[in-house]
């Protein structure tokens, strides 16, 4: 089962959440915040796999949320479901943990894959919100910090990170160890000074280095 726990200030838009995400036959919702506070000390408390986040809520908002998160280390993948269409929101966002981010007008049944790719440990986002990631805010003729010291192997597995493969699937695409694959992934974080896979992943489709 997914554990999924809601963090949104509308009664209405949680109950109605819980509802369509209860019928699921792999989906549990364990928790409902109303604002970021309750979202850090819930998800603490009960490790959900998935945090469904709003970013506009009263007393602390979902950016500060998920700051606050990373902060404390906490694991659950964070997936941004917001109504606000500002782009400038979704780079901050994603500097601060989500794996993905969605409008609430999305298809509810778009909302369960979305839920269960992140958890799969994939990287989601919206066409307008990919957009924001993808243009940044690097200059075009900035060199990428760290892409220029990985070797060709870790730019490999650079890319299949970024395609959301774990290392036993990268090791098998590879035709290497798993064992070697966890040195490359290590390498690599390390060269781009990112903290985790899913950085590295953003990292990778934001500098085009996925092909077509």
């Amino acid at each position: 089962m997914i554990r999924v726990l809601i963090a949104d200030d509308h009664p209405v838009v949680r109950q109605g959440l819980r509802t369509f995400l209860g019928v699921q036959d792999d989906i549990e919702v364990v928790g409902e915040a109303a604002d970021g506070a309750a979202a850090v000390r819930l998800t603490e408390s009960l490790a959900p796999d998935v945090v469904l986040l709003d970013l506009k809520m009263p007393g602390v908002d979902g950016q500060t949320a998920l700051e606050e998160l990373r902060a404390r280390g906490v694991t659950a993948r964070v997936l941004v479901l917001t109504s606000m269409a500002d782009s400038s929101l979704v780079l901050p966002a994603v500097r601060a943990g989500a794996v993905g981010y969605l409008y609430k007008d999305v298809d509810p049944q778009a909302l369960v894959q979305a839920i269960r790719a992140v958890r799969d440990g994939n990287v989601l986002f919206a066409p307008e919100a990919a957009a924001a990631v993808l243009g940044g805010d690097t200059p075009a003729t900035a060199v990428p910090r760290g892409l220029a010291d990985l070797t060709e192997r870790e730019r490999d597995v650079l890319v299949e990170i970024a395609r959301g493969r774990s290392n036993r699937e990268i090791a098998r695409v590879l035709v290497v160890s798993e064992k070697t694959v966890k040195t490359h992934v290590s390498n690599v974080l390390m060269k781009l000074g990112v903290a985790d896979r899913t950085q590295a992943a953003l990292f990778a489709v934001r500098h085009g280095l996925l092909p077509d």
